[in-house]
């Protein structure tokens, strides 16, 4: 009998301490939504040479451009430009990738984002006209004078998007425990922590109940216009959803149920958005190699494999070449947000865009196409497909470099139906860029941003899993 009752007693304690080891292994198991690493491709010492060089002249515009107090990024490289917080984001990991390439020491890129952070926390946030930000939010242009609104433009949601996105990855790789970098940490999550998600929905008897408005303007209030249909603003939806928007499910199923599939040619159906920087953008940050929500499961495929064939629908259009532009082919493509010529050089039936959201998702499905071409628009793809990506920025150094190439790397854009090349560089397309090389290379950016509980819990919240 007393035999029994220590053996009942000894699996009462062995219970006991199965359990506990159970929810130890549990907390530090790998999370939900895991980064894959490297994209796995091999590249030849010439491309190898060939992204070296185009990552450190695209890293010197976030070194040289920047405010030397506040490390806020300029929207372009032209002296009249003003700060964007846009610009800042994508700054915040390109700053790391000097780092860790050793352009800059890890110090000198940890001190500039610490600039950057106590900037955003100590400007005024009011819903004054010259404020820097409000309920969480920023202005999307910054005076480099004062910090505060640039004309008069918007308080942005998905420029704020950005730069949290960009601050929250900074929280996460950033992770010694010198002063400097405690501080970091520290900052990131005020400043996560601060968005007012209910000033920024849209109410519920509106056309998108519940959806993220695009902005708000002291002077007329929030806009009416929504973060709708698939596009950069994927990721917002998945920051929103880990910093506690409520309502965000029925949000995100607003978004969802606007979103437009199409066919352009054989074997590439996709959710169409035609500029490029729609499929790149989101996934500078997120890796979502394998990872669906409900309308991608039903679909069979990824967000990864979406922006693979949109990737490829570009290289068919400029193939087919439906409007003859100067310069389409199978390697020579891009078409996305930039520069273009303007109307001063229209001729004939050739009508040319001056900065305009570029795009093309077949021969149906284009925006403000004239032929102009950013070789931001192809190498940001990289990661998608690197087998025509590469190849096609080999062919467009061979024939335009001399005319591309020059302080801060490729030009912003060139077109050369009218012969006529960008003579700037902008942020919001250097940061991607810059990016997701090192996304292709290494996984740097996504490797340090899906370990943060807020994408762990967006991912979750918004009914996302990995495809079998």
């Amino acid at each position: 009998m007393l035999k029994i009752k220590n053996l009942v007693r000894f699996n009462k304690i062995f219970l006991v301490v199965v359990i506990i080891a159970v929810a130890s292994c549990a907390q530090s198991q790998q999370p939900a939504f895991i980064s894959h690493g490297k994209v796995n491709y091999a590249t030849t010492v010439d491309e190898t040479a060939m992204l070296d060089s185009i990552q450190h002249k695209t890293f010197l515009f976030f070194l040289n451009e920047h405010h030397i107090e506040w490390g806020i990024v300029k929207d372009r490289a032209a002296n009249w430009a003003p700060a964007s917080i846009a610009a800042t984001g994508f700054g915040i990991p390109s700053f790391a990738i000097g780092a860790e390439r050793k352009w800059i020491t890890r110090e000198q890129a940890a001190e500039i984002t610490l600039k950057m952070l106590r900037f955003f926390t100590n400007s005024v946030q009011s819903a004054d006209t010259n404020a820097t930000g409000y309920k969480g939010f920023y202005y999307h242009f910054l005076k480099m004078s004062s910090g505060t609104r640039e004309w008069k433009c918007e308080l942005s949601s998905i420029d704020t998007g950005i730069l949290m996105m960009g601050i929250l990855f900074a929280r996460n790789y950033y992770n010694l425990g010198n002063t400097t970098e405690a501080e970091i940490r520290s900052l990131a999550a005020t400043l996560l922590g601060r968005m007012d998600w209910s000033f920024m929905q849209l109410p519920a008897n509106g056309k998108h109940p519940y959806c993220i408005s695009m902005a708000w303007l002291p002077e007329t209030g929030l806009l009416n216009h929504s973060w709708t249909g698939y596009n950069e603003g994927l990721f917002l939806y998945v920051l929103a959803a880990g910093t506690g928007m409520k309502d965000v499910v029925r949000s995100y199923d607003s978004w969802l149920s606007t979103y437009e599939w199409q066919t352009p040619y054989k074997g590439l159906s996709h959710v169409a958005f035609p500029p490029l920087f729609g499929h790149q953008f989101s996934q500078a940050f997120i890796d979502y190699r394998g990872l669906a929500d409900k309308y991608m499961k039903e679909k069979g495929i990824d967000y990864f494999e979406n922006s693979r064939r949109a990737t490829y629908v570009q290289r068919e259009y400029a193939i087919e070449n439906p409007k003859g532009w100067v310069g389409y082919d199978s390697l020579c493509w891009g078409i996305t947000a930039c520069d273009g010529p303007g109307d001063k050089y229209n001729f004939g039936d050739k009508k040319f865009e001056g900065y305009a959201g570029r795009g093309t998702s077949g021969r149906d499905y284009t925006i403000a196409e004239d032929g102009t071409i950013a070789p931001y628009g192809a190498m940001s793809s990289l990661p998608f497909a690197p087998e025509i990506v590469l190849p096609t920025m080999k062919s467009i150094n061979a024939r335009y470099g001399k005319e591309l190439w020059s302080k801060y790397g490729y030009y912003d854009s060139f077109n050369p139906t009218a012969k006529w090349v960008n003579n700037d560089w902008i942020g919001i397309d250097e940061g991607p860029m810059l990016m997701m090389i090192e996304n292709f290379r290494t996984g740097l950016v996504w490797e340090y941003v899906m370990k943060d509980p807020i994408i762990q819990t967006g991912l979750s919240k918004l009914g996302y899993g990995y495809l079998k």
